[in-house]
């Protein structure tokens, strides 16, 4: 059972008036707002000493849910792809707790795609109608081999817009 409230209260969420900080505090978003589900089962080893997922998992939830769905639809080959993206920026915002045993959803949606760069959007959902956690993961693409940054291949533009 989701208590954002009380959860963001905890975290420090209030709008306290502080002129270099956003005002707006981030928001739970229901299932419907991400077009893909990558279920992820909990493991023991997720639980920290606090009796619930520790905030690293959710990073890694992330970056399962992004390239499972790439190497999925043939966008990317960790073998042979010339082209690779590497994650340049990470966040996440927390909702409410999860833990072991549980099986979580991660929903992914793309947010931007520029020249060299796609912006993912994601959220964790545990067996609440709204997300436990929400962030984005930001690929840049370069050559696999050089480790410059290059254009995003077209065929993954194409396959991109269907998330966006």
């Amino acid at each position: 059972m989701h208590d954002t409230r009380k959860m963001q209260q905890l975290l420090g969420w209030q709008n306290r008036g502080m002129s270099n900080r956003a005002t707006t505090r981030p928001e739970p978003e229901p299932l419907s707002a991400y077009p893909v589900m990558r279920a992820i089962p909990t493991r023991w080893m997720d639980n920290d000493a606090y009796g619930h997922v520790n905030n690293v998992v959710y990073y890694s939830w992330f970056d399962t849910a992004v390239n499972a769905w790439l190497i999925e639809n043939g966008a990317l080959d960790i073998q042979r792809s010339p082209t690779v993206g590497l994650v340049v920026e990470t966040h996440c915002n927390y909702f409410a707790p999860l833990a072991f045993p549980q099986i979580v959803q991660v929903g992914l949606r793309v947010a931007h795609v520029g020249a060299s760069s796609v912006r993912y959007e994601l959220a964790v959902f545990g067996d609440g109608a709204l997300c436990a956690a929400k962030g984005h993961f930001v690929h840049v693409y370069v050559n696999a081999q050089t480790h410059r940054p290059t254009a995003v291949p077209a065929q993954l533009k194409k396959l991109l817009e269907t998330l966006a």
